[in-house]
């Protein structure tokens, strides 16, 4: 199988939707209760800033079966150095390598625009989740206990962050990716 890895754009918002209903409806490894449709996959990937924010998805025989994704870490101006990523795949996709292929090229997306650190918040336990990430050379800086209340329990958030460029005294505004 060839499977590749390209940009989002909206003709796929429909496919990543249909890639993260699962996680929202049926785990905990989404805080959201209400699964997005495709039009609110598209204008998340649009982002508040566009061009700022990335998606990719990755694709085998012309089928999207997983997306990486960056978003805003905080709103906050002095955050805008910071990114926070997230990764989801088709069930049929999973343990194939495809979470450590798209994180990968999004970091370097990530890192070619300047951001300094990228962070991923994971809902606790995932390992799977914590693998890619550290495989990829996030460390684990902290835990939110019991911050979310899902499927009749209280979960975990663990923080999971990777350096991606040098801290400047005057960074530059990060830049866009198209």
């Amino acid at each position: 199988m060839s499977v590749s890895i390209r940009l989002a754009s909206e003709a796929d918002a429909a496919a990543t939707a249909a890639i993260y209903r699962p996680y929202v409806e049926e785990s905990a490894i989404s805080f959201e209760d209400r699964a997005p449709d495709a039009a609110e996959m598209a204008r998340r990937m649009a982002g508040e800033r566009p061009g700022l924010h990335p998606w990719l998805v990755a694709e085998d025989q012309g089928r999207v079966i997983g997306y990486a994704a960056s978003s805003p870490f905080r709103t906050r101006p002095a955050y805008r150095w910071t990114v926070e990523t997230g990764i989801y795949l088709a069930p049929d996709a999973c343990g194939r390598g495809l979470g450590v292929g798209l994180l990968s090229a999004l970091l370097t997306m990530l890192e070619q625009q300047g951001y300094v650190a990228a962070i991923g918040a994971i809902a606790l336990p995932n390992d799977a989740s914590v693998a890619v990430h550290e495989k990829l050379g996030f460390v684990h800086t902290g835990t939110y206990r019991g911050v979310g209340f899902k499927l009749g329990k209280w979960l975990d958030v663990g923080l999971w962050q990777r350096e991606l460029t040098p801290r400047l005294d005057e960074p530059p505004e990060p830049r866009p990716f198209a």
